[in-house]
């Protein structure tokens, strides 16, 4: 069975705003181990619906995971929302949808997140650290907003040109 593509900046899919899950259906959960395997394939620690293509507020996150051997315990989270925030960290951020470049954003420290799972049990998490900036980081994706957003202009206008002459030379060796 072949993996969702991932879908890449500039694809302007990403910078839609994706809609609310009414309900917990098979087609979500197919999508949420969709999601899961093409997470593990990249390899990532997180990854929102609208990155393979798909408009709605669903994400998968596992920061325990690691290529090392690390059992996957993803959790998978329906229409995730930030209630609270505080603190600020810098964090050197890279994604799978902003291929090779990495860069410094400014996140919150600590998040409180509801959402519900897929069996629409509600879910509250505290987080700090790793997983409250791949928490943000996601729901950014869910709202039409790349890390690259938060960077300075000049740094995203530099990485948006070697994108477009990259993708150029990948047109010109087809």
């Amino acid at each position: 069975m072949a993996l969702r593509p991932v879908l890449q900046f500039p694809d302007k899919r990403l910078r839609e705003v994706s809609q609310p899950i009414a309900a917990v259906d098979d087609a979500i959960r197919e999508l949420a181990r969709d999601m899961c395997d093409v997470m593990y394939d990249e390899p990532g620690i997180g990854l929102a619906a609208p990155q393979v293509g798909e408009q709605m507020r669903l994400i998968v996150v596992d920061t325990e995971w690691t290529e090392e051997g690390a059992e996957p315990n993803p959790l998978i989270l329906v229409n995730p929302v930030i209630t609270e925030s505080n603190g600020t960290l810098q964090w050197t951020e890279g994604c799978l949808s902003v291929p090779d470049f990495e860069a410094e954003v400014e996140r919150a420290e600590r998040v409180h997140l509801e959402a519900e799972d897929l069996d629409g049990n509600a879910v509250e998490i505290e987080a700090e650290g790793l997983q409250a900036v791949c928490f943000q980081h996601e729901i950014d994706h869910l709202d039409g907003i790349l890390y690259i957003d938060h960077i300075s202009r000049l740094k995203r206008n530099r990485y948006a040109e070697k994108r477009k002459k990259q993708l150029r030379r990948e047109l010109e060796e087809d």
